[in-house]
């Protein structure tokens, strides 16, 4: 199924986008940039996880969205923590991960609402009218 209205689509860009950016972000953080232990961490794995919803967000799956607009808290928590807790470069960082989960979490549900809109609009233009023949 593709989305034909151009809001869909935008939030369906925005979730993917602000996911992968997370990804990257988490592997590059754990890995490169401020990894806890020196040569990188094994808190690089967290971002396994991030990579099982890719395919439900590329095949257009409701549930997908639904249920990593609850999953994606768990970052934006790391996030508030790391941010509070780590020195720089983390910090800033946990700062840009922030900022990449409520972006993700505003697209998932404005997705998840803008579909059902469209879903109910199509079946309020499906009913017969009253009063109309069959």
């Amino acid at each position: 199924m593709t989305p034909a209205d151009p809001t869909v689509r935008a939030t369906r860009t925005l979730a993917v986008a602000s996911l992968l950016g997370l990804i990257a972000l988490s592997l590059a953080w754990e890995l490169w940039l401020a990894p806890l232990r020196p040569g990188g961490s094994w808190l690089a794995l967290k971002a396994l996880p991030l990579c099982l919803p890719l395919a439900g967000l590329l095949k257009h799956r409701m549930y997908t969205y639904r249920w990593l607009s609850l999953v994606i808290w768990l970052y934006f928590i790391e996030g508030v923590v790391r941010a509070w807790s780590d020195p720089p470069p983390g910090n800033r960082l946990a700062l840009i991960q922030i900022a990449l989960c409520l972006a993700a979490f505003a697209a998932c549900v404005l997705h998840v609402r803008l579909r059902f809109r469209n879903a109910r609009a199509l079946a309020a233009a499906a009913e017969p009218l009253p009063g109309s023949p069959p």
